[in-house]
């Protein structure tokens, strides 16, 4: 692996790493520095430390003089800084692991670093101290300041994750981001992983319904939602550009899988049209979205994109952001000098336009601001684009014409400022030889660059295209270390271009000069010179154009058809008034035109098709809705709801606008001012209110209507149900909840093994239960975004017998009476009971009931084995509840409740069930204690509750 640092002196560092497949790491890395443009280099690990293993080397953007390299996380976390190119390097030890780092576009000294556990890290230094900024932050989502004004380079742009798990967009100083100081641009929370800052845009999405939404900040104002074409229904968006005021973004739209559609912004970056429809999209390795969208360096406006028409993908070019397309014409002839039959538009020529993520080796397509009209890219011709039979193109009048260069895939280098094209064969085989070009490409001269054939793995411009050195790395065999091999060109030029070795030439579009609204005339070396150019020595001179029809763009809710002319869509309203009218006096009247952003046409049709001010007309209100600014329809108790009021058509400023929201409070507004930032209020209860708000001026009125859900955290269920109950007989289940009122609550049945639930409304349900048995109910309550549950068991046969317990009475000292601790007493009773009688565990069911004296309810059950058989009768039943009385009677039923505190258990009095088998007299008994235990223990909790509502409240 290598990294190279260049100045302009002739310094070069080069890192190598040795990676160890079978350990799975890397186990040595070297360090060398040349300072004769790789005619020698020395080896530096002595002076790193011979036993540090480098991971990364950096250089400053600001200042190539300083230098600095990470070591490997996994054998220690240090960085090296070097101010004088690398020479010399000092030492510092880190208390955290670098995952990435971001430099300063102006300041040299200031740095972020990014953390393998997500905190993210400045240093003023330049590494020397590092300052903890924030935790949680999102891979990748932190950025400078960086605006046209350059005000607060200090600030830092960063999404962090809250304590709950949310995303959220913050900036604040790079010294000082404590709670207090930090600002949250975006009201609310945004989506994971979707903050972007750049130029002077900042985007966020948020999604809700299912759909996300996308928000753009234009200069650190109040975000906006971006607004598409309303049926686009956007599932994915990548911002492009953000050139020249404007955004170009690529968006993947509901119906579509494998392409995206490019759409261009005004200078807000709110409204979009569409520029080029089903442009072909591919995954990166990484999973990574990849657009077949190319921007030519060095001619602001030119775009190249493959499109897909039919499951063919074709080749188109715009020399105007996106207004015009048109296919490229195919070469006159062959390498050969054979006329090529490629007729528009049913044969044309087509690119490639992936660009290599690896800085050492060239893409598909290559062109340079220095060189701004020659462009080199793979492709074919025919009616497609093809991944087979693929040749090398190059066009010297910035894409109007194409010449065929090899019949193979080359590496294309630009030299001297695009004044030399070098070419290197893509193959897997080792080489000799390249080729050059000095006359942009017409012809090219094959020279040997080394004695024995080389395995190229990439080619360094050493340090940029000013100079005529390169230097070719790779491998004499697989076996082989690292070669590095300088190539000097400078003996083969004589001398520095004069001003007579330059001509003028004009961008142009297929002969129209008048591109963008302007006439560019760009300063090239005529091609039969061959000087060496040097600092770059081209320049532009534009002169603007007169306005025709071809520098408007169809405005946002127009389409251009066949004819020419921007009409509205079918889902636009042009009458309707626009957004802006509510702001001011005024708005801007579209004449379904605008002109493309950056085009500096004057006077012609300029006038005709701009946007006209035009006076806001007085009209009724119509369209007006209410929302809450999160666009929920619950909200918290005693939290603030914030309420929007839109309207569609009319002027709320000159409106009066009422709104009663439903609890008894309402108020009332006579102009926008209070209610720019929405409309405020608090919910003291819990339960659904009817807000609903009356806008009306002298033309009429219109009103509105939202029903907000007015919730309280949940925070516990309980379950109250008897013990047990007799099969076939109504048994009464009552859910208590803490607190009481939360407002409006949906309960989730269960019984037994059902697998069906019963939905209701009510906090209470009767049923009765079929099968003998220990059944299960389970509750489950939903009260907004929270559902608790509780379940409880109870018993259920044909037969049983009962009896009230009580106990001495040193308990009631120590009774909390909360359910936790009757459990455990119930468990400790029962235990006591079986091992006074020896009865089967599965005879004896205990249930300590809430309240004071302290008692509890013992129940005989009828058990019977898996088989079946053996089932106890009533005559069994009566003579165990004998024995449990006699051993009660005589003291042998007691527990331990601590060291000393002795417990005693008594019997109170015995009923039976069921009623059928008993005289009247027992079977109300039986009822009437069965419903006590239900009511009493309702009564307790209920009270209990409501005593620990006094403290803690909602």
């Amino acid at each position: 692996m290598v990294h190279w640092s260049g100045h302009n002196s002739s310094v070069i560092l080069i890192l190598t790493k040795l990676y160890d497949y079978n350990l799975g790491s890397i186990t040595e890395s070297s360090l060398w520095r040349s300072t004769d443009y790789g005619t020698t280099y020395e080896k530096l690990n002595d002076k790193i430390g011979l036993k540090t293993i480098l991971s990364y080397l950096y250089v400053c953007p600001t200042n190539k003089r300083k230098i600095m390299l990470l070591t490997d996380p996994e054998v220690e976390s240090s960085l090296l800084i070097s101010s004088d190119e690398g020479a010399t390097y000092q030492k510092y030890r880190l208390n955290f692991y670098i995952h990435s780092l971001l430099f300063h576009p102006k300041q040299e000294d200031w740095i972020l670093a990014y953390s393998q556990d997500q905190k993210l890290f400045s240093s003023v230094e330049f590494g020397r101290r590092w300052l903890l900024l924030h935790e949680g932050v999102a891979p990748n989502r932190f950025y400078w300041s960086m605006m046209g004004s350059g005000r607060e380079p200090d600030l830092v742009h960063l999404e962090a994750k809250t304590v709950d798990g949310h995303a959220q967009y913050i900036t604040c100083k790079m010294q000082n981001c404590s709670e207090a100081t930090r600002s949250k641009p975006f009201p609310g929370y945004i989506d994971h992983n979707s903050l972007i800052v750049q130029d002077d845009y900042v985007f966020v999405q948020l999604t809700s319904g299912g759909r996300p939404h996308y928000y753009v900040s234009y200069r650190r104002s109040a975000f906006a939602q971006m607004k598409l074409p309303k049926y686009a229904l956007p599932k994915d968006m990548h911002v492009i550009s953000t050139d020249e005021n404007q955004v170009f973004a690529a968006v993947q739209e509901w119906n579509q899988n494998d392409t995206y559609n490019l759409y261009i912004s005004d200078t807000r970056g709110v409204y979009f049209t569409l520029a080029l429809e089903n442009v072909k999209s591919s995954q990166g390795l990484e999973g990574n979205v990849m657009i077949d969208l190319y921007e030519v360096a060095g001619i602001k406006g030119m775009f190249l994109a493959n499109k897909k028409i039919d499951n063919q993908v074709k080749t188109f070019i715009t020399y105007n952001k996106g207004r015009d397309w048109s296919l490229l014409q195919a070469p006159n002839t062959d390498l050969r000098g054979n006329p090529v039959h490629c007729l528009l538009p049913y044969c044309s020529l087509h690119l490639h336009l992936k660009v290599s993520e690896n800085p050492y080796t060239s893409g598909n397509i290559a062109s340079r601001d220095t060189a701004p009209s020659i462009i080199v890219a793979s492709g074919n011709i025919g009616t497609e684009l093809s991944d087979t039979d693929i040749s090398m193109f190059v066009s010297s009048d910035a894409g109007n014409t194409w010449r065929q260069i090899f019949e193979e895939e080359h590496s294309v280098l630009y030299l001297d400022q695009g004044g030399v094209l070098v070419a290197m064969k893509h193959t897997s085989l080792p080489i000799r030889h390249l080729w050059l070009s000095f006359d942009e490409g017409r012809s090219w001269s094959k020279y040997s660059f080394t004695s024995l054939p080389l395995f190229v793995d990439g080619v360094l411009g050493e340090p940029g295209e000013e100079t005529l050195i390169m230097t070719v790395f790779g491998h004499f065999s697989h076996r082989s270390e690292w070669q590095l091999v300088k190539v000097d060109y400078k003996s083969i030029f004589d001398r520095r271009c004069a001003e007579e070795d330059y001509r003028p030439w004009q961008l142009h579009s297929q002969g129209e000069a008048c591109i963008m609204g302007a006439k560019r005339i760009y300063r090239k070396r005529k091609s039969e010179k061959k000087c060496m150019q040097g600092k770059y020595a081209g320049g532009m001179t534009s002169e603007p154009c007169v306005c025709t029809e071809a520098d408007f763009d169809c405005d946002y809710g127009y389409e251009r058809h066949s004819n020419g002319q921007c009409l509205p869509a079918f889902w636009y309203n042009p009458s309707s008034l626009s957004k802006d009218c509510s702001l001011g006096q005024s708005y801007l009247n579209s004449t379904g035109y605008r002109k493309v952003v950056s085009n500096n046409c004057t006077d012609g049709v300029r006038e005709r098709y701009t946007a006209k001010p035009q006076q806001c007309p007085s009209k009724a209100p119509q369209g007006l809705r209410i929302v809450t600014s999160d666009g929920k329809l619950t909200a918290e108790q005693g939290h603030n709801v914030t309420f929007l009021v839109q309207l569609e058509e009319g002027d709320l400023q000159r409106s009066l606008i009422q709104v009663d929201f439903g609890d008894g409070t309402a108020v009332s507004y006579a102009n926008l001012s209070s209610t720019e930032d929405g409309i405020k209020h608090i919910y003291q209860n819990v339960g659904i209110f009817r807000v609903t708000v009356l806008v009306e001026n002298s033309l009429g009125s219109d009103n509105a209507v939202l029903y907000l859900h007015v919730t309280c955290p949940l925070e516990h269920v309980h379950l109250s149900l008897p013990f047990v109950t007799t099969k076939n007989k109504e048994v009464n289940a009552t859910t208590v909840l803490w607190p009481s009122q939360v407002g409006t609550l949906t309960y989730v049945w269960w019984f037994g093994n059902n697998t069906e639930p019963l939905i209701t409304l009510e906090g209470s349900i009767t049923f009765t239960f079929s099968v003998e048995g220990m059944n299960t109910i389970t509750v489950q309550v939903s009260a907004g975004n929270t559902i608790l549950q509780d379940t409880k068991t109870i018993a259920v046969y044909e037969q049983f017998q009962s009896l009230r317990l009580s106990f001495s009475p040193n308990l009631d000292d120590y009774n909390p009476d909360i359910p936790e601790w009757r459990r455990d007493i119930s468990r400790v009773v029962k235990r006591a009971l079986v091992e006074a009688t020896g009865f089967s565990s599965k005879h004896i069911l205990v249930s300590v009931l809430p309240g004071l004296p302290t008692s509890a309810e013992l129940f005989i059950l009828p058990y019977q084995d898996a088989s079946g058989e053996n089932k106890r009768t009533a005559a069994d039943l009566e003579q165990i509840s004998e024995t449990l009385i006699q051993k009660l009677n005589q003291n042998l039923v007691h527990f331990e409740l601590k060291p000393g505190v002795q417990i005693l258990v008594h019997a109170a009095h015995i009923t039976s069930a069921p009623l059928v088998d008993l005289t009247p007299s027992h079977s109300g008994s039986a009822m009437l204690m069965l419903l006590s235990v239900v009511f009493v223990g309702l009564a307790v909790f209920v009270i209990y509750k409501f005593k620990r509502k006094y403290f803690h409240g909602c």
